[in-house]
C-alpha cells in the first residue's frame, strides 16, 4: 500500500498512518527468555500477557504471545508489516524458535489522515448525516460512522479528517469516496433548505 494516495474522490489526498496486522508463527515462544535475552523488548506478566518488542526500522512495536500470535502496530503499509515480522523471526531464532511456516499477515486496521478539501460546519452536518456524534466541548471533532464500507471518520471544521476501520486500500478509497458523496449531498441539502428559509423570511 502506498503511504499517500490520490483517491478519485475529487482530489482528496490520503496518508496512512498506521497499520495494525496480526499473524500466527505456528511455535510456542517463551516470553521470560526473550525478554531475559532481547533488550529491545518490555514484558510485565503481571499488568499484561504479551511482551512487547520494538524495531527500530521501521519503527514499530509488536506484541508477541506465548502461543506464537504476533500484533504488529506503527507499520506504513503491508510491506514494512512482511519486513518487521521476518525481523521478529530471525529475532526469535536466537533463543531456539524456530518458524516453519511462512506466517499469513492479516490486516485489522488502518489508520488514514488527509483532507476533504471543504470548510465544513460540523453543527448542521451533525444534524444533516445519519451516523454522527459531535460533542463539541469535549472533541473538537464530529464522529461520522459508513456502514458500507465500514469505516469511523474524525471530520474537522477546517475539512482535516482521520479515517479508522477499513482492512485494506479498497476499503479505503471506497470509504472516501462514499463520505464525499454523503457529505456533499448534505452540504447541498443544508443550502437548499437555508435558501427556503432566507425566501420566507423576506415574505414577512
Amino acid at each position: 500500500m502506498a503511504v499517500a494516495k490520490k483517491t478519485k474522490s475529487r482530489d482528496t489526498t490520503l496518508k496512512v498512518q498506521n497499520i495494525v496486522a496480526t499473524t500466527s508463527l505456528g511455535e510456542q515462544v517463551s516470553l521470560t527468555k526473550l525478554a531475559r535475552t532481547q533488550p529491545n523488548t518490555e514484558y510485565n506478566p503481571d499488568t499484561f500477557p504479551g511482551l512487547v518488542l520494538r524495531v527500530k526500522k521501521p519503527k514499530s512495536a509488536v506484541l508477541v504471545f506465548s502461543s506464537g500470535n504476533l500484533v504488529c502496530t506503527g507499520t506504513k503499509s503491508v510491506a514494512q508489516v512482511k519486513d518487521v515480522v521476518s525481523q521478529v523471526v530471525k529475532q526469535l531464532a536466537k533463543i531456539g524458535v524456530k518458524v516453519k511456516i511462512k506466517p499469513k499477515i492479516t490486516v485489522q486496521n488502518i489508520v488514514a489522515s488527509g483532507a476533504i478539501n471543504l470548510d465544513l460546519n460540523l453543527n448542521t452536518l451533525a444534524l444533516e448525516l445519519e451516523n454522527t456524534e459531535y460533542e463539541p466541548e469535549q472533541f473538537p471533532g464530529l464522529v461520522y460512522k459508513l456502514v458500507d464500507p465500514t469505516a469511523t471518520f474524525l471530520l474537522f471544521s477546517n475539512g482535516k479528517l482521520v479515517c479508522t476501520g477499513t482492512k485494506n486500500k479498497a476499503q479505503l478509497e471506497d470509504s472516501m469516496i462514499q463520505l464525499n458523496k454523503n457529505v456533499r449531498a448534505a452540504l447541498r441539502r443544508i443550502k437548499v433548505m437555508q435558501k427556503k428559509q432566507k425566501e420566507e423570511e423576506n415574505d414577512f
